[in-house]
């Protein structure tokens, strides 16, 4: 698959994340899948294997936000295997605290396979939002 078919990808993901739907992200994802969340915070640290971000990153964020979580892209730029996303997500947490990241995301992407994720973002929002993850869902 070549820039084309890999940006189409990414936007049908985001047009379903805009509407708090992260399915089509999920089975995207390679079972060797890994997001890397840049920064210093708790929360940053490589998540490493599909079922890793299910439970350790998308668990915690699940605790932690109220549904639905959704974020919206606003660019999406592509080349090769890499596809770049700008995105906002407009969020709230368990708590009423509003949570509107603005990120920017890589992603590599190999035969319509999500491969790999580095997700930059204002990390000292995350701290004051959302705090600590969950106890058990961090390991640095």
């Amino acid at each position: 698959m070549g820039a084309a078919e890999n940006k189409k990808l990414l936007q049908h993901v985001f047009a379903e994340l805009a509407k708090g739907n992260s399915s089509p992200l999920v089975e995207a994802m390679d079972d060797d899948f890994s997001w890397t969340i840049t920064g210093a915070t708790p929360w940053s640290r490589k998540y490493s294997g599909k079922q890793a971000v299910l439970k350790e990153l998308f668990g915690a964020l699940r605790a932690k936000l109220a549904p639905p979580i959704t974020t919206t892209a606003h660019r999406i730029i592509a080349e090769d295997d890499y596809v770049v996303v700008e995105a906002r997500g407009k969020n709230t947490t368990h708590d009423g605290v509003p949570y509107n990241n603005t990120y920017c995301y890589v992603f590599r992407v190999e035969d319509g396979r999500l491969l790999e994720i580095t997700e930059y973002l204002d990390t000292e929002l995350v701290t004051s939002a959302l705090g600590d993850p969950p106890s058990g869902s961090s390991q640095r």
